[in-house]
């Protein structure tokens, strides 16, 4: 066997380290202390091991009592060579002088063992790190938990949230590893109050353009309820807001959100009282929310769908079918695409009709394939006043719709036939033209007792579904296309993945030399 150092490993057969002459430790001892033997402080006590002729480790003292064994550190050096043994070349004194001297003598293993654990623990194993005093370290515990029990006023929009969370973020960065992305340990915390439903994303940033949900809520409060007729928000409806709310607060409050962006939407534009409901959220959650108006929302639910795109698609038409309004994109790409595909618009437009006010316009309930066509032309009247150039399509794939509401996620369920919803294995899938109308005349050949019997429906969807359809059938015959994709996310995804890229998260760490991108 070739000795590391460039000579021929002396065999041995001894039970004791002592008795090798490579000056290599052994498994039992840990090492000798730099090189030196025994045998030349207690030259009586020592018996031979093996056929190595070295001196073995005393059994006992001079008094006769067995001897203590002492703890050794684990020193750079080890034994003393034996006199003929090859001797290790002399290493040139170059930029790396000072690090050959010290490693000299040392075999190859061992250097890069010590090269591997440093800085990570001290002599005798002992972590670097000062330990503090139990008293203290319980007080800051204490601290702590009081500090991450609330969420303060200032946070609860965007700007004091995101000052704060950087000022925290700074703190921690001599924390992050080479390669961690900017704030893996941070969140961020999207709500949507709609006229249907109130929704909460609350995530963290991982591979670049994409998040992991750490917590998420939704319930149908439908805020926009008699809102067509009276033209204000009901006192039930904002009650079952606002307990809805207060879930939303209680989770914002258990986490530490770095920032947070709270939106209202159509129901709230819309109604006279609902600067007043905003104002009574404010007071019995703590949430502020903002208003905002439609060409926000719809690049907002452009920016939730970005990665449902396809680098070969040249044309998309978006729409999003709320509850008192909906949205249409339509994005047209070119050999150049944006980071932000929102960038892409070149045409949009809201239409004042939802489900919620359709069906209470038309009825929900009790639809007749005649009461659905009259919905169905009400629809495509208030798009015609929608002024868009044709679509060009060059090539099959270039072009196709894509879906984000709650009507579009059930038919691809209720086409799927899933015994219970699951997002997973709807969000992305292709429904081809033909399914899209099989699924809508199926559900429009049930009954109201047979939606609502159906889980992908349910009871609080059964009188809506229809007048849904009834919005995208208006939208599939202004643009045709031979397939659609269905997008379970909308507002709240377009929120978070503005705000991460609004923070540059997804850009630090990045192309930094020595560092592999994950």
């Amino acid at each position: 066997m070739e000795d590391p150092e460039g000579g021929v490993k002396p065999q041995f057969d001894g039970a004791l380290a002592a008795g090798r002459k490579d000056g290599k430790k052994s498994r039992r001892r840990k090492g000798k202390r730099g090189g030196q033997t025994r045998s030349a402080a207690h030259p009586a006590s020592h018996e031979l091991s093996g056929n190595a002729g070295q001196p073995a480790r005393p059994m006992e003292d001079a008094a006769g009592h067995p001897a203590r064994k002492r703890k050794r550190r684990r020193r750079g050096g080890h034994g003393a060579l034996q006199e003929g043994a090859p001797q290790p070349q002399p290493m040139e004194q170059t930029g790396v002088a000072a690090n050959a001297a010290r490693s000299d003598g040392d075999p190859p293993s061992s250097r890069r063992n010590r090269r591997k654990h440093r800085g990570k623990r001290g002599l005798q194993g002992r972590p670097l790190t000062s330990a503090k005093p139990s008293h203290i370290q319980a007080q800051e515990n204490r601290v702590e938990e009081t500090a991450r029990a609330a969420v303060p006023r200032d946070m609860q929009n965007g700007a004091g949230a995101g000052r704060k969370g950087r000022s925290e973020s700074h703190a921690r960065q001599s924390d992050r590893q080479p390669g961690e992305y900017a704030w893996p340990e941070e969140l961020y915390a999207a709500l949507d109050l709609g006229t249907n439903n109130c929704r909460l994303l609350i995530a963290q940033p991982t591979r670049p353009g994409q998040f992991r949900v750490v917590d998420a809520f939704s319930r149908i409060v439908r805020l926009g309820e008699g809102l067509a007729a009276s033209g204000r928000l009901s006192d039930e409806a904002m009650e079952r807001a606002i307990e809805a709310l207060r879930v939303c607060a209680s989770k914002l409050r258990s986490r530490e959100i770095r920032r947070m962006r709270l939106i209202a939407t159509e129901a709230c534009r819309q109604a006279v009282n609902g600067e007043e409901f905003l104002g009574r959220v404010v007071a019995e959650t703590g949430l502020e929310l903002e208003i905002i108006d439609r060409e926000t929302e719809a690049r907002l639910a452009v920016s939730g769908c970005s990665s449902l795109v396809g680098r070969e698609t040249r044309s998309v038409v978006l729409f999003d079918i709320g509850g008192g309004s909906s949205e249409i994109a339509v994005i047209r790409i070119g050999d150049n695409r944006f980071s932000r595909l929102a960038n892409h618009i070149t045409h949009w437009t809201s239409l004042p009709v939802g489900v919620v006010t359709l069906s209470e316009r038309h009825g929900g309930r009790d639809v007749t394939p005649e009461l659905f066509e009259g919905m169905v032309r009400e629809v495509e009247g208030m798009l015609g006043s929608f002024d868009c150039p044709e679509i060009e399509i060059v090539q099959t794939g270039d072009f196709h719709l894509i879906g984000t509401s709650g009507t579009v996620t059930t038919l691809a369920g209720v086409h799927l036939d899933l015994p219970r919803y699951d997002r997973r294995k709807v969000d992305g899938i292709w429904l081809s033209d033909d399914e899209v109308s099989a699924m809508q005349a199926k559900l429009l050949s049930w009954d109201f007792d047979s939606r609502a019997a159906n889980p992908c429906i349910g009871p609080d969807r059964a009188d809506l579904v229809l007048a849904g359809c009834a919005i995208l059938e208006a939208i599939r015959r202004r643009w045709p296309s031979p397939r659609m994709r269905v997008a379970d996310r909308g507002l709240r995804e377009g929120l978070l993945t503005d705000m991460m890229a609004d923070d540059g998260v997804w850009r630090r760490n990045r192309n930094r030399p020595g560092q592999r991108a994950k």
